[in-house]
């Protein structure tokens, strides 16, 4: 296993199912990931469905201490990071490590803006027709606003 390889990953207009797929599976084989502008990135389905499923999601809590969890969070970034932690196997030594290789950022930062990002073209969502919504679009639908709004 090679665990010095850093792959920078573009998520602008790519499904994050497709793309989160080949991120975990790169995890696991002991790459560095680190997914750039994920707040592009595309969730395929009935944009109200999808509001209406995650909002259904945050109901979900501790009926006796609220306090205690579950957490489910809003922003774009750490929503893209556990929906991949999903696809990774959790449970296991491997699966958390895998998990702790892989970073995502809202944009992109200043440390990678020179470095060549890899695009996955099967990944991409071409078709404009079918129903799609971006995260940035279900992060704000959920209530998070971004810090840097001027």
């Amino acid at each position: 296993m090679s665990t010095d390889t850093i792959k920078v990953y573009d998520a602008e207009e790519m499904v994050v199912g497709r793309l989160g797929a080949k991120v975990a599976k790169a995890a696991l084989l002991g790459d560095n990931i680190v997914i750039v502008n994920v707040e592009k990135a595309v969730i395929t389905g009935d944009p109200r469905t999808v509001i209406s499923a995650w909002k259904e999601k945050f109901n979900i809590r501790t009926s006796y201490k609220p306090s205690r969890g579950p957490f489910h969070n809003r922003r774009p970034d750490k929503m893209v990071r556990r929906m991949i932690r999903g696809m990774l196997p959790w449970p296991t030594p491997r699966g958390k490590a895998a998990y702790k290789r892989i970073k995502v950022y809202i944009g992109t930062p200043e440390k990678y803006a020179d470095v060549e990002k890899i695009v996955l073209e099967k990944s991409r969502y071409r078709s404009m027709k079918q129903k799609y919504i971006l995260v940035q679009e279900l992060s704000k639908e959920l209530g998070w606003t971004h810090p840097e709004v001027a």
